[in-house]
């Protein structure tokens, strides 16, 4: 076949291929940009720029693949105006405003998508309030906590009940804040499994389904793993295991030492003062007395935990839990803030270690290892 032929060929066959239309209007503007981004499961990946024509509105139509849809939201400047799910086929009407509220028709899909984005966007407000309002010194938590359980649980049964709908996959991955999903529960990684495994029925070849299957693994095995912490032989006190800075696993059942400190943090610029100003010398006076520090980061950032570990030069045993707050660990050894320490002694954690304030560790330290 002549390469004439050829070209002409791909080109009938790109013409061919069944497209996705959008057909917008973005009121009250004229000229305006509108950015069309591709969600890549776990970034964003920018396709075209439009521009509005004299009375506001724009089209845009992309190729889409049969049983691979595709999330796209369009933008205009720091706003999202709308969040579509495209399916091979569909001719999508957008009506927005510039400041993202928008109505859609043409797919059942992207309602179900307008309406789980809406009340997500209803509880990060509303719990924004709450906090704001417990930041002046009103005692909100359990309002707070109320909030967060009833939204979790209405989630749950969102996905639950449209487990067929791809529309879930953005609620799955839903934050309350950066690095703190709103499927923090260590038991949830069987609602991922059940939904990866529904979608799969009619996705097979989703990268959406095949994303939502591999979170589905990795949180099945912490599952497995926070299982085998609470049915193992207890030693005085909740073992801990988790990965040290060269990723190999360090229990502190290992660790030896007449004292060990078990220290909870995390990279806060605080906390990071704390340990230059603090702890690196008390372990300097004591370790050589028979201290050691067992040190657990909540960070969820690892990269950002070792870059401090390593710039401060931190001498003691450092492991990372990058499941932050949703740490099994924070319930077994019932941490509520940070810094936290406990001492452990012969096996046994002391029970009479009233260690409050930074002088508190100096003084405890000397009555036990002189």
């Amino acid at each position: 076949m002549k390469r004439s032929s050829i070209i002409a060929f791909l080109l009938i066959l790109a013409a061919c291929t069944p497209k996705a239309v959008i057909e917008g209007t973005l009121k009250e503007t004229s000229g305006a940009p509108v950015v069309v981004k591709l969600m890549d499961v776990d970034r964003y990946q920018v396709l075209d720029t439009l521009r509005t024509s004299a009375d506001g509105k724009f089209s845009y139509s992309m190729a889409v693949e049969k049983g691979q849809p595709q999330f796209v939201d369009l933008y205009y400047g720091e706003y999202r105006i709308a969040s579509l799910l495209l399916q091979q086929g569909d001719k999508i009407k957008v009506v927005s405003d510039t400041l993202g509220a928008y109505t859609v028709s043409g797919s059942d899909e992207c309602r179900l998508l307008q309406k789980v984005q809406a009340d997500y966007f209803r509880f990060l407000y509303d719990l924004g309030g709450l906090t704001s309002l417990a930041a002046t010194g009103e005692n909100l938590n359990g309002a707070i906590s109320r909030h967060y359980i009833d939204y979790y649980r209405g989630r749950i049964a969102y996905v639950m009940s449209h487990s067929h709908s791809l529309t879930v996959v953005p609620v799955l991955l839903q934050q309350v804040e950066e690095g703190v999903p709103v499927f923090s529960q260590a038991t949830d990684g069987m609602i991922f499994r059940n939904i990866a495994d529904s979608l799969k029925m009619d996705y097979p070849e989703s990268k959406y389904v095949k994303a939502i299957e591999k979170e589905a693994e990795r949180r099945l095995s912490l599952m497995e793993l926070d299982t085998r912490i609470m049915n193992a032989p207890q030693v005085g006190f909740p073992d801990i295991e988790l990965p040290d800075m060269d990723a190999k696993v360090s229990k502190l059942s290992n660790v030896e030492g007449k004292v060990v400190m078990v220290y909870f943090w995390a990279t806060t610029a605080e906390l990071n003062m704390f340990n230059l100003e603090t702890l690196i010398p008390v372990y300097e006076k004591y370790h050589g007395k028979g201290l050691e520090i067992y040190a657990v980061s909540l960070d969820v950032d690892k990269t950002e935990w070792a870059a401090v570990v390593r710039n401060q030069k931190h001498p003691w045993v450092n492991v990372c839990d990058i499941r932050g707050i949703a740490s099994p660990y924070i319930g077994l050894w019932g941490v509520q803030t940070l810094p936290t320490v406990f001492f452990i002694i012969d096996g046994e954690i002391d029970p009479n270690a009233n260690v409050r304030k930074p002088e508190d560790i100096d003084r405890y330290l000397a009555g036990k290892l002189k």
